[in-house]
């Protein structure tokens, strides 16, 4: 049975439709957006493949393309032929990070799922070492502590972002755009709208606002060692700019009911224990 496999791209409203279910013997989906990463992809996969092994546990490695027009597939398609535990969602319009990255998870089937950019910058062991945490949590989120490896401009961006995100949801992350692992299940009961970069920001804040536990860790990420930075330009600040301003209302002002901590996670198994 092959690996490549479409899928039907979700709506605006891209936390509409939910992921599909788990199985109970896979331990964890890695979905990995990419967009023209002919020059990284490789050694990630790599790298992914490496970690997988250390962990010695059934994980499936799901590559969402975001419409590469260059050599990222064929690249893809080369590692599959020797990785049997990767799948590909190819050909996926590029119409954001975001709806890439949801597409992956609706179509994952692991108990637990993170998001690994194609980028080469992160070592996925980082956030693999962490998954025993899982067991008494539902969110672990990765915070760089080797800042130094990125740019004084990128270090005080990432310091105004924090400071802005905090402030406006009463918040204390160190850290909210990185390589965050979820348990699967609860993301059934987050309406997920950005379609950018912002959309890691937008999960997280939803998923701790709902009560789900969380825990935070230290991540030592290693510099680009080739393809283009796609997170900062003018459009994408834009972007970001108005999916924040959603964010507040949708936190804010259109809250509606507070949704119900799903069963059989580490939060709603700690709630009964309080009782």
């Amino acid at each position: 049975m092959s690996n490549k496999f479409l899928t039907r791209s979700p709506k605006n409203d891209i936390g509409a439709t939910p992921p599909t279910g788990e199985s109970d013997d896979l331990m964890l989906s890695i979905v990995v957006p990419v967009l023209n990463e002919e020059e990284s992809i490789e050694r990630a996969l790599k790298n992914i493949g490496e970690a997988i092994e250390r962990l010695v546990a059934k994980c499936e490695v799901i590559v969402v393309d975001n419409g590469s027009v260059d050599a990222t597939i064929e690249i893809v398609e080369r590692r599959q032929r020797h990785c049997d535990y990767i799948k590909l969602i190819p050909n996926v319009l590029p119409r954001g990070i975001g709806i890439a990255v949801w597409e992956g998870i609706r179509n994952s089937k692991g108990r637990y799922v993170v998001m690994i950019p194609g980028d080469g910058e992160n070592d996925t062991w980082e956030i693999l070492r962490y998954l025993p945490l899982m067991e008494d949590v539902d969110i672990v989120i990765p915070y760089v502590y080797n800042r130094e490896v990125r740019s004084i401009f990128r270090r005080l961006l990432s310091k105004l972002y924090k400071l802005i995100i905090n402030l406006s949801f009463g918040m204390l992350l160190n850290y909210m755009n990185g390589t965050v692992m979820y348990r699967r299940k609860i993301l059934d009961s987050v309406d997920l709208h950005s379609k950018g970069f912002f959309f890691q920001t937008e999960l997280l804040i939803k998923g701790i606002k709902l009560g789900y536990l969380y825990a935070e860790v230290p991540y030592k990420i290693s510099p680009r060692d080739g393809g283009q930075q796609k997170a900062i330009n003018l459009h994408s600040v834009f972007v970001v700019i108005k999916e924040y301003i959603l964010l507040l209302m949708a936190v804010y002002w259109f809250a509606g009911e507070k949704a119900s901590l799903v069963s059989d996670t580490a939060s709603s198994n700690r709630k009964l224990e309080s009782k």
